[in-house]
């Protein structure tokens, strides 16, 4: 047995690694359909200035650079160009942007500076992260990578593809959703009423708080362009902005929705094992007691990760002088408000659903063997 689940570990972490290098020697793509962009190291820093950066007192570093292209059909070439992004250093890895002609081909002279090749700090980052759960989380961790695997794998091929053809993002937002939460499940935690009752509460919990964030955009009257990502899209492909909003909203909260769903089934069944003759209403209040503590955090986890990635903003705001109801008025962090509270009223909601649905599905069933292993039955 250990052998088997080693050799299935280690086929895992191979097929991650094998991921990752493909990645690595993934050729260029389109930028705006006139050029393509291709990596480089740097082999020369041929002139570097400090300049005032528009006024403001603060020194900006102009570096003029040469840089050998290591991909395309540039491939062992030199250009020259113009870095004002970061200071960078001999050997460091950059993207160019090129232009092309009527054939696609790249033109050499015209080349233009993008940023930092990152994709190998990236990608041993992620082998790492793979690797680990391998090692400690077993065969369940294994699972779980490609459940993961799966639900990037529907927004990427789903979800983005509907957006940009004009689906509805509402319905195709609570569809795909819905996918990821089966389908993660399944794949997690294995085909039991444990697992179904989970999958019921998740869904049943993504509609309402479909429905009612739709209702919290309109009344705060946001309009979605909020970011410049946001405006880009709707200059160039038109997108429903309000729609791509609630969208992110939903597919924002399935991470922390599933934790919780998941958990409260668990102890609904763990419950049901040590007490088989404990009737429905105390199983569900002793289950509600263990949401209600999981909730208090996962509700702060999920605020301070929005302040987290809003921080910037924040800070600019703040050393701008604008008061608090001023900042909060801003529709920057008008949005992340409303997704902070919606996503939290998804979760308060979530815990008494699930646990609810749990019950129900669990109060007349009969386990057999150990916690953990075994799979439950009907009388």
């Amino acid at each position: 047995m250990l052998e088997y689940v080693s050799m299935r570990i280690l086929f895992v972490v191979a097929a991650v690694l094998a991921a990752c290098l493909g990645l690595w020697t993934l050729p260029a793509h389109a930028a705006d359909g006139d050029a393509v962009i291709y990596h480089g190291r740097i082999t020369n820093i041929v002139k570097e200035t400090h300049e005032d950066r528009i006024g403001t007192g603060t020194l900006q570093t102009i570096q003029t650079l040469e840089v050998q292209i290591s991909q395309g059909p540039l491939k062992g070439q030199t250009v020259q160009v113009e870095n004002d992004i970061s200071p960078l250093k001999l050997n460091d890895q950059v993207n160019l942007v090129f232009s092309t002609d009527d054939q696609g081909k790249p033109l050499i002279h015209s080349v233009g500076f993008v940023g930092v090749y990152r994709l190998p700090a990236l990608g041993w980052i992620a082998v790492l992260f793979a690797v680990l759960v391998c090692v400690f989380g077993g065969w369940q961790g294994i699972r779980g990578l490609a459940s993961l695997a799966g639900s990037l794998a529907l927004i990427i091929f789903a979800l983005l593809p509907g957006l940009l053809h004009g689906w509805s993002p509402v319905g195709l937002s609570i569809g795909v959703s819905a996918l990821i939460i089966v389908l993660g499940s399944y794949i997690t935690h294995g085909f039991n009423r444990t697992t179904t009752a989970a999958v019921l509460g998740m869904v049943v919990t993504i509609a309402l708080v479909g429905t009612f964030a739709l209702y919290a955009v309109h009344a705060a009257r946001l309009s979605g362009m909020e970011s410049e990502e946001a405006l880009y899209l709707n200059i160039s492909n038109n997108l429903n902005l309000i729609g791509l909003l609630l969208g992110g909203i939903l597919i924002g909260l399935l991470g922390i929705l599933y934790d919780i769903a998941i958990g409260q089934a668990i102890a609904v069944e763990e419950l049901r094992r040590a007490s088989p003759e404990m009737p429905a209403g105390q199983l569900y209040s002793r289950a509600a007691r263990i949401g209600r503590e999981h909730i208090g955090a996962l509700v702060n986890t999920l605020a301070i990760a929005y302040v987290g990635a809003s921080l910037p903003l924040l800070l600019l705001f703040y050393s701008g002088g604008h008061t608090v109801s001023q900042t909060l008025n801003n529709e920057i962090f008008s949005t992340e408000i409303i997704r902070t509270l919606v996503g939290s009223i998804g979760l308060v909601i979530a815990a008494p659903i699930s646990t609810a649905v749990a019950v129900a599905m669990l109060k007349n069933t009969s386990f057999s063997g150990r916690s953990g292993n075994a799979h439950p039955h009907v009388h």
